[in-house]
């Protein structure tokens, strides 16, 4: 039947909380909540067969959640409850190279405006799911989620790889591919290996070549003190020696001999 000169309540949790009022044949914006105020609208073309279907415009996630439609008529009613679930399918991954970490490239997957919260998947060049070094999910002030995923690529496992977000309710996702070439791999080399060795090795090194110099240093130095003590020691043996010659020479004449 025709529902023209009906009333025609569309609400939510409570028959107050007004989403969209027909009534008297002209929409009624007055008891309207301040969130649906411009972006409802009631859809009339086959109201005279009883039928009238709500659009709700920009979409958000506040508005997942039961409404009810409610339809009277002078002393009779109706209504029906209903589910709207929300899903949003957000931006396409975008992938970036951020540097160097754990002898590979760390390479981050961003994207934004997911709802509900989104799956963040790895996978290389044969479908296979690769682990993910951290994943950051995040909900923003407009209730939408923004996903953040780093994985590590080294030049042994794999260098081109697709990052997936994935919406489970929708069943949906959206994807991005990177390839990085075998250049930008950190190479390691036997110099720097070694330099790297050294300087690990500095620390102890550098105490043990200062002991080593100071026990040469001091060997020298008591070498030094025996060799003027031996000289010394001889220098006064001969001086005695002299002594004893001239007083040997002046008392017993100048014929004798001192042997």
């Amino acid at each position: 039947m025709s529902a023209e000169n009906m009333k025609m309540r569309w609400f939510r949790s409570r028959f107050s909380a007004v989403v969209h009022l027909y009534r008297d044949g002209q929409d009624q914006y007055g008891e309207q909540m301040l969130e649906y105020q411009g972006r409802t609208e009631l859809l009339k073309d086959d109201i005279t067969n009883g039928r009238v279907s709500l659009r709700i415009r920009d979409i958000q996630p506040s508005d997942a959640g039961q409404y009810t439609c409610f339809f009277q008529s002078g002393v009779f009613y109706g209504g029906a409850l209903l589910e709207l679930q929300v899903a949003g399918l957000g931006s396409a991954p975008a992938i970036s190279v951020e540097g160097h970490q754990d002898g590979g490239i760390r390479v981050v997957c961003r994207s934004s405006g997911w709802f509900p919260e989104p799956e963040v998947l790895w996978r290389d060049l044969q479908g296979q799911l690769l682990p993910s070094v951290s994943v950051n999910i995040s909900q923003e002030a407009n209730g939408l989620f923004h996903t953040e995923a780093a994985i590590v690529l080294t030049e042994e496992s794999n260098r081109k790889v697709s990052c997936c977000v994935r919406n489970p309710r929708l069943n949906q996702e959206r994807q991005s591919e990177i390839s990085i070439a075998e250049l930008f791999f950190p190479r390691v080399s036997p110099w720097m290996v070694a330099l790297n060795v050294i300087l690990a090795l500095l620390p102890v090194l550098i105490p043990l070549a200062s002991y080593c110099f100071w026990r040469e240093h001091r060997a020298k130095e008591t070498l030094r003190l025996e060799l003027e003590s031996e000289k010394a020691a001889h220098l006064a043996e001969k001086a005695e020696y002299e002594a004893v010659k001239g007083y040997v020479y002046t008392e017993l004449g100048g014929d004798s001999q001192i042997k």
